[in-house]
């Protein structure tokens, strides 16, 4: 079965050619042309993953993507924008958004990056039943679960891929190139601004037990400190 993909982009004439691409390339595209039209689609659709653009009539890309992440915390979100300043892309993954690409961009990108997004959405590297203890939580890998007690959150596809990589170095440092190329195939500076926003976004969820930290260990990486 084809994947489905939701794009929501304002210029209706690119927003057409690109829905055609999408679609030669073997994807199933539904196409909105504003953040609202965007959202009510998601809402009374089923989709794989969504394309979005940031500066859109009636509800923008970021505030989109707040919504969508209150409803769904794992489905993959790609930002097109033609907005490509520092800040745009820290707020761009502060907002929940999986990849930014600024416009205009290679298509070939964009398909690589739609595979790879998916690829890790479909199939796991771990046994179905490998489980990590990490002080009162427990965490499944190939549910993209983490459990304390009675509750149960579900991890975002990179929130899930950086804490078993963490886990797999506990009490020892995470390379931060090692996460950047396995994890974002990218060193550069957004991904490295984007990999800091995922370790923030752990932090919060593993804050319930004070007995775990992660660490930032200036220009090498990343440690996941937990009792022994």
């Amino acid at each position: 079965m084809r994947a489905k993909i939701l794009l929501v982009e304002d210029e209706e004439n690119f927003g057409m050619v690109l829905k055609n691409y999408l679609e030669l390339s073997e994807y199933s595209v539904d196409l909105a042309v504003d953040g609202d039209l965007g959202y009510s689609r998601f809402k009374t659709g089923k989709y794989d993953l969504i394309i979005m653009d940031v500066m859109m009539p009636h509800r923008d890309g970021f505030t989109l993507t707040k919504d969508i992440r209150k409803l769904n915390q794992h489905i993959p979100i790609i930002f097109l924008s033609a907005r490509g300043e520092k800040e745009d892309y820290v707020s761009g993954y502060r907002s929940g958004a999986d990849d930014y690409l600024t416009k205009p961009f290679d298509s070939e990108v964009l398909l690589l990056k739609i595979s790879a997004i998916l690829s890790r959405m479909n199939s796991s590297s771990t046994p179905a039943d490998e489980k990590y203890t990490l002080g009162a939580y427990q965490f499944f890998p190939s549910l993209r679960e983490l459990k304390t007690g009675v509750k149960v959150e579900k991890l975002s596809p990179k929130e899930n891929d950086l804490l078993l990589l963490l886990s797999k170095y506990k009490n020892r440092v995470m390379p931060r190139d090692e996460a950047l190329i396995t994890i974002w195939h990218n060193d550069d500076y957004f991904s490295k601004r984007s990999m800091d926003v995922y370790v923030t976004k752990l932090r919060k969820k593993l804050g319930g037990d004070e007995s775990l930290a992660i660490e930032n260990i200036h220009g090498k990486g990343y440690i996941l400190r937990m009792p022994e």
